[in-house]
């Protein structure tokens, strides 16, 4: 399958990552001719290794805005409301369920390709919304104030309750739905063949990036969130309905993960468990980068994605060790993240 690049898929290689594909006959005929005797021609290996390179960073990018895509609502979620969401890989297992249903029924009707990036976007914002309602006005409300660790324990038991919920309503069979990544075709970057779909994605993080930023950077709407997130008791005084921004931000948060999983949706076997893979990569791009910092969660998802790319493709035995080692080196060096300030706690 073209374009397979989540974390379910760990790739061995060059040709395979990112649904990158190196035209090797094209090296194999490069090999075969003798190099001219003023050296005017690199070695094989030295295009080869080039090559590899140029894969390595490409994937790393591509890695990096997906896994942008879902990060940033977990930020935006502990930036309002001071909880770190271990529910928020099942709101992206849950938004990539959806989307495979819907381009399932959208394609059974012989409709075109083109509308199916419309289609996955409503698919984000109908399951991000219901589930991110669900989860803040059913439970979470109730134990506004507590301790951090109360509340990442309750979203860890959320995170298990909702594994089941989607089994119940889809089964335990992959969905697949592939359609869109090869409807779009292909594009070159150099030597090497990449679905168009890939930067797509690509186009989608830095859509949601810039869209979030112009919100709280330039709208009254955005100065008013963030006025909540930074002093939520003179908030409150100044007339500032900060339960509404809080449910705001939920709900914002929970279609952003479910952005990220019905746009990879049709690049994976969706399947129960695909929101446990995610949690690791997206909980160190985000403390790497400074818990609820948009900034840091770029520059955290840059890291994560570069270093495991070129894990991948260099030394592949210690691609999840990788990350670990990184997000331990920042943290020792600056235990609160490379963009996140100093918080004022009351004692």
């Amino acid at each position: 399958m073209i374009g397979k690049y989540s974390p379910r898929h760990r790739l061995r290689g060059v040709s395979r990552a990112f649904g990158a594909a190196i035209p090797l006959k094209r090296f194999s005929l490069f090999a075969s001719q003798q190099a001219p005797k003023d050296g005017s021609a690199p070695p094989f290996e030295t295009v080869c290794g080039m090559n590899a390179f140029l894969g390595a960073v490409i994937d790393g990018i591509l890695y990096s805005a997906w896994l942008f895509i879902i990060a940033v609502g977990l930020t935006l979620i502990y930036g309002v409301m001071k909880i770190l969401n271990m529910a928020h890989g099942t709101f992206y297992a849950i938004g990539a369920y959806m989307s495979v249903t819907l381009l399932g029924y959208w394609f059974a009707q012989g409709l075109p390709p083109a509308g199916s990036i419309p289609v996955m976007i409503v698919a984000a914002l109908i399951a991000g919304t219901i589930v991110g309602l669900i989860v803040e006005r059913g439970v979470l409300r109730f134990f506004a104030g507590r301790d951090p660790v109360v509340l990442l324990l309750v979203t860890y038991a959320l995170f298990l309750i909702l594994e089941d919920v989607v089994k119940l309503i889809w089964g335990v069979d992959p969905w697949i739905a592939s359609d869109p990544v090869w409807a779009f075709g292909n594009v070159y970057l150099g030597p090497l063949v990449y679905p168009t779909y890939n930067l797509i994605i690509v186009a989608v993080a830095i859509v949601s990036g810039g869209l979030l930023t112009w919100f709280l950077q330039f709208t009254a709407k955005g100065k008013m969130l963030r006025a909540v997130i930074h002093d939520p008791e003179a908030s409150l005084a100044m007339g500032i309905n900060v339960s509404r921004w809080k449910v705001s931000a939920f709900v914002a948060g929970s279609i952003l993960a479910a952005l990220g999983g019905a746009f990879t949706a049709p690049t994976i076997s969706v399947a129960p468990g695909m929101g446990v893979e995610v949690v690791v990569m997206m909980f160190a791009a985000v403390v790497i980068g400074g818990l609820g910092s948009i900034p840091g969660t770029v520059v955290g998802a840059l890291i994560v994605g570069f270093v495991r790319s070129l894990a991948v493709h260099y030394w592949p035995e210690v691609e999840v060790f990788s990350i670990y080692a990184v997000m331990a080196i920042v943290l020792a060096l600056r235990p609160q993240g490379l963009f996140s300030g100093v918080e004022l706690r009351k004692i």
